[in-house]
């Protein structure tokens, strides 16, 4: 099927979607770049500017980002881009403070041969230059859309535009999205486990997502470089003899629409009277379980002989404590009785420290697997759970 044209709404909306996935993912390259000049600085998002680098809580540099999808336009002296970010850097205040932070524009375009913003790069500065330029372009201009900042700018004393535009660095032909994931690529590749490079690559971009998001809630003030590397090294850490990546996350699986009420497992938690907080829980951890199973196997992390061991030890365990449990019921324990030691059983199993390799600490999966177990009756969680499984399954007279 060929979709209609765009509407307006429709590409300004996407086009703010892909900005701030920019901002986010640019958040992230600015940390990695860091980390081996400055391992003390913290990074914020919409804090201080799009994204900006404080030291103890002070900010040193402020960052805009503008990001062109549809097409690139060279950044001269009258672009909107460019007055549109000198006007958030003079609202934040203080534009002649000599000792406040760095401006930098982060821009995918190119400035203009001999405009403003080639004479603010890193590299080749004549600030002298790029003032008069500014200044000339703020009383010259007649853009309606650039009026406002034009004026605020006139309104700087000139010490203070002098000072202002001093601080001010344009990094223009930056990275877009696809230039952003393949420097970030090649900065965590050194050093990540290789064989698992796109699956790891996957779990710091996934960290990275949820942190952001936190950042952009205003749930997490800032991150270091510092607390990136402990991140960086927890994820890298994963992929080694003794230990596994978790890639699939609870909050992903809604076990409502699983529509598992009928399986074998959730009729053998039934027999227990179990809440339905808990039997959620369950159903959780039986399909997170059976994905995550189903993904370390796609991608040769495990294979099933590593699986059925584990299985088997899962069974022994579950005999053991079967069997305590049946051994401390009277003989004529009445059904409610049964039916809290069934519970009994599930909740110490499910605390139990048994994983499929020792660094493997995520229980989940232990959990779901003696579900899976559950589900084949192999195991069960009532004392009578063969007897009353039978009778469920014989046909109605």
């Amino acid at each position: 099927m060929t979709e209609g044209p765009l509407s307006n709404t429709d590409h300004s909306a996407a086009a703010s979607t892909l900005g701030y996935l920019h901002q986010t993912r640019w958040g992230l390259l600015e940390l990695l770049r860091s980390r081996a000049t400055n391992p003390g600085r913290s990074l914020t998002m919409e804090m201080f500017d799009d994204i900006a680098w404080d030291q103890d809580g002070t900010p040193t540099e402020l960052k805009q980002l503008k990001l062109h999808v549809s097409a690139l336009r060279n950044l001269t002296d009258a672009s909107d881009d460019m007055w549109r970010t000198l006007r958030v850097w003079m609202d934040a205040g203080r534009a002649g403070d000599v000792y406040g932070p760095v401006f930098t524009l982060v821009t995918n375009s190119t400035a203009g041969s001999g405009s403003a913003a080639s004479h603010l790069r890193v590299s080749d500065r004549d600030v002298t230059s790029a003032l008069a330029r500014l200044e000339k372009t703020a009383r010259d201009s007649t853009a309606e859309g650039t009026k406002a900042s034009r004026e605020q700018f006139l309104r700087l004393d000139p010490t203070e535009r002098a000072t202002f535009v001093g601080r001010i660095y344009i990094a223009d032909q930056s990275a877009d999205l696809d230039g952003v994931e393949d420097e970030v690529a090649a900065l965590l590749r050194p050093g990540a486990p290789t064989d698992q490079f796109s699956t790891y690559l996957d779990q710091v971009w996934g960290w990275w997502g949820r942190t952001a998001i936190d950042m952009l809630k205003g749930a997490r003030p800032a991150m270091s470089v510092t607390e990136m590397l402990v991140a960086l090294e927890r994820i890298r850490d994963q992929y080694t003899r003794d230990n596994l990546p978790s890639l699939i996350e609870a909050e992903d699986i809604d076990p409502a629409s699983l529509q598992h009420e009928h399986r074998m497992y959730v009729r053998q938690l039934t027999l227990l009277d179990l809440a339905p907080r808990p039997l959620n829980r369950a159903i959780i951890d039986y399909q997170r379980a059976y994905l995550q199973e189903t993904r370390w196997l796609d991608i040769h992390l495990v294979d099933y002989d590593e699986l059925n061991k584990f299985t088997t030890r899962l069974i022994d365990e579950w005999e053991r404590e079967f069997d305590h449990m049946c051994s401390n019921l009277p003989v004529d324990a009445a059904e409610a009785e049964k039916r809290a030691a069934g519970r009994e059983l599930l909740h110490a199993l499910g605390n139990s420290t048994l994983s499929i390799r020792a660094k493997f600490q995520e229980p989940f999966h232990a959990r779901g697997r003696r579900h899976a177990l559950a589900e084949t009756q192999t195991i069960g969680w009532h004392p009578d759970f063969e007897e009353h499984l039978a009778a469920l399954l014989l046909p109605a007279e």
